[in-house]
């Protein structure tokens, strides 16, 4: 007997399909060492570690390289639906420095879509559990899939 995969089942091969064929591409995130650990429709998480060519005048992690990460869990998550879908706007608010040898890990989870717009909210911690950052992503879908389904 041959059974018919559920829509749960089906939109999580999706959103699957879908990282693949973005992380295939995106070699901005693969140069900076980021690797997608989980995704699902509306949800991504990514982790990127803290190399010392990461490091700002305070030893630190460039907030730039924890907006990377972030802004990769957003995009992976607002694409997840396999609808082209870009950045309209973001805001990130910075709370804890992340350090050399850290395992930054960044989780976009989708509060809203709207039409064409959606709100990401992604959390940004190390692997101790504290909250490096939290960013939040507008996006808009601009038509088209991302593979063909």
């Amino acid at each position: 007997m041959n059974k018919v995969p559920d829509e749960r089942t089906q939109t999580q091969a999706l959103a699957e399909a879908v990282a693949a064929a973005m992380f295939a591409r995106d070699t901005a995130s693969q140069s900076l060492g980021m690797s997608i650990d989980a995704i699902a429709p509306g949800y991504a998480r990514m982790s990127m570690p803290v190399r010392g060519d990461m490091l700002n005048g305070h030893q630190t992690c460039h907030g730039g390289f924890i907006f990377s990460l972030a802004d990769s869990a957003f995009a992976f998550a607002c694409n997840s639906h396999n609808q082209i879908t870009v950045g309209a706007g973001c805001t990130i608010d910075y709370l804890s420095p992340g350090r050399e040898g850290d395992l930054l890990s960044a989780t976009a989870v989708e509060q809203t879509l709207a039409g064409k717009s959606g709100i990401y909210d992604v959390k940004v911690i190390n692997q101790d559990g504290r909250t490096i950052a939290m960013f939040r992503g507008k996006s808009h879908r601009i038509g088209g899939e991302v593979i063909a389904a």
